[in-house]
């Protein structure tokens, strides 16, 4: 490193040397040649012979060393490379007219000595005066405002409905409950109405009243919030509704399981509901039978409870509110919608006693004419307190559970059998353990022998032992 250093610095000192020796004309070594003149020849021959140039070229120096290759103008590089340097212009073709044009602007011809100045193009800005070219964006943003403008409209008329409900029924709830709107909220605090559980879903839990342990209502509307939700309703048209549901005490309600129920939602609902698949079959021609309205359908258990539970005033309702009764369910084995079975399950799924009834809200309507349906729930709650089945209705409501009960331990008895021999190892590895923690020999070999007559026992084939008539 050291001589390649000392060997640029001699080069360079030689350098300077030979510039101050030279003529100040620094483009003297790029003059043109003289025009080549005729000379003739001492013997007369004619001949032509080119006249030599007086100046004389500098001897090229070699360094075998680094290898350093001085030129006639003592520069260690003769050129430049166009693409690497665009627009730039050196001091040699400074004085040239024609001066190329870089790609990023014209170069002006620089004096000597002067750097190059690059000027840039300048370029406009091009606008579209054409609005039809903004087409997709002008659309989304249509969009986008009609469907917040949807989403606000929407919100507060559901928030109206649910108002306007309560206010005409809290009268009613609260001649009938102590408490109205069990939301969490401490004493003394003003009362707030509905639980919003969403922007369609309102909810409002009663309690403190006899022969049921409270009551939920839910009002379930439409969508408006959501406006793909309403383009999908006019397709398939869903109406406001408001879902009650009474927890029945134990003491309060008979073992049956009954609904009434459109055609449409009967048929859904024997599909779905855990309980009225199990329990039930569906009526047929409960015009008849029943004296039902035309529309809808009747899913019984006990004959007895159905007639009990269909009596004058219960029918009455459903001929003059038929267009607001979409169903209504009374179990004391409800479990919800049938669930997927687990092989796993051990256990049936807990059952509550229900009285469950669903209204339609119809647009456009006062309030006032859903009350009568409040009315009839608790007229229905009361109906339940006082019946009681007969003896061979009870003896029927049994078997039925029975029924069902052993058609899940069949179902559930793989899963048993593993559950109680996992049962039995574990009985016999706890033992095992203690035994061997004793220390005591005798007893050791005692549970060993045990163990080994069982092992014995269980692994013999078993025999089926067959009876034969004599002849």
């Amino acid at each position: 490193m050291k001589i390649l250093l000392l060997l640029l610095a001699t080069c360079a000192i030689t350098r300077t040397i030979y510039c101050i020796e030279e003529d100040d004309n620094d483009f003297a070594d790029f003059e043109e040649f003289d025009d080549e003149e005729p000379v003739e020849t001492a013997n007369g021959g004619g001949q032509q012979q080119p006249q030599v140039n007086k100046h004389k070229t500098a001897p090229i120096q070699e360094d075998d060393e680094d290898g350093v290759v001085e030129s006639e103008d003592n520069e260690l590089f003769e050129g430049f490379d166009d693409e690497e340097f665009e627009g730039f212009v050196s001091e040699l073709d400074a004085d040239d007219s024609d001066i190329p044009q870089g790609r990023t602007g014209g170069v002006e011809p620089v004096k000597k000595g002067a750097e190059p100045k690059i000027t840039v193009a300048k370029v406009p800005i091009h606008f579209r005066d054409n609005w039809d070219s903004y087409w997709i964006e002008m659309l989304m943003l249509v969009g986008l405002f009609a469907y917040f403008s949807n989403y606000v409209v929407g919100r507060s008329r559901n928030s109206k409905i649910a108002n306007n409900w309560l206010n005409t029924h809290r009268s009613l709830l609260e001649e009938n409950f102590v408490l109205v709107g069990d939301d969490g909220r401490k004493e003394g605090e003003p009362f707030s109405g509905f639980v919003k559980e969403s922007e369609s879903l309102y909810t409002l839990w009663c309690s403190g009243r006899t022969c049921c342990e409270g009551m939920l209502v839910e009002l379930k509307m439409i969508k408006r919030q959501d406006l793909v939700s309403l383009i999908a309703g006019l397709m398939r048209p869903v109406q406001d509704q408001v879902q009650i549901k009474v927890e029945i005490s134990k003491d309060a309600m008979d073992t049956f399981v009954f609904c009434v129920a459109s055609k449409k939602t009967a048929t859904k609902s024997f599909k779905e509901m855990n309980d009225l698949s199990k329990f039930c079959t569906l009526v047929n021609k409960p015009e008849d039978k029943y004296n039902v309205p035309q529309g809808f359908s009747v899913l019984s258990e006990i004959p007895e409870a159905t007639a009990a539970v269909l009596d004058s005033k219960l029918l009455a309702a459903l001929n003059k509110f038929g267009h607001l009764i979409d169903f209504i369910h009374i179990s004391d084995q409800f479990s919800g919608v049938i669930q997927q079975e687990d092989p796993g399950q051990l256990k049936q799924v807990e059952t509550e006693r229900v009285l469950i009834a669903c209204f339609n809200i119809p647009p456009k309507t006062d309030m006032e004419t859903l009350k009568p349906m409040l009315i009839l729930v608790f007229y229905i709650m009361e109906r339940l307190k006082r019946f009681r089945l007969s003896r061979e209705g009870k003896n029927k409501a049994e078997k039925n559970r029975a029924r069902v009960e052993e058609q899940f331990l069949k179902t559930t008895h793989l899963a048993r059998a593993e559950a109680a021999a996992l049962r039995r190892e574990e009985k016999r590895k706890a033992e095992k353990e203690k035994i061997m923690a004793e220390e005591d020999p005798e007893k050791q070999k005692k549970w060993e022998k045990k163990e080994a007559k069982r092992e014995k026992r269980k692994n013999q084939p078993k025999m089926k032992q067959l009876s034969i008539k004599a002849l």
